[in-house]
């Protein structure tokens, strides 16, 4: 058990070591939350694009294939 504590301690740093453990682990939940709504919202904004723009039809090149 005193091997946990010990960890646990910091070696007497564990008032400096663990709060900033809490904040990285914070702003890296913060990025991932703040890409995911990013992904989103582009991945609206192509589909409102792709929507709303002029179809092309295939020319001689592509029909071809």
């Amino acid at each position: 058990m005193t091997a946990i504590s010990d960890f646990l301690a910091m070696g007497g740093y564990a008032g400096f070591v663990w709060p900033a453990y809490g904040v990285a682990a914070l702003v890296l939940i913060a990025l991932v939350i703040a890409s995911v709504r990013r992904a989103r919202t582009a991945e609206a904004e192509v589909r409102v694009l792709e929507d709303t723009a002029p179809r092309r039809r295939a020319g001689p090149e592509e029909s071809a294939t």
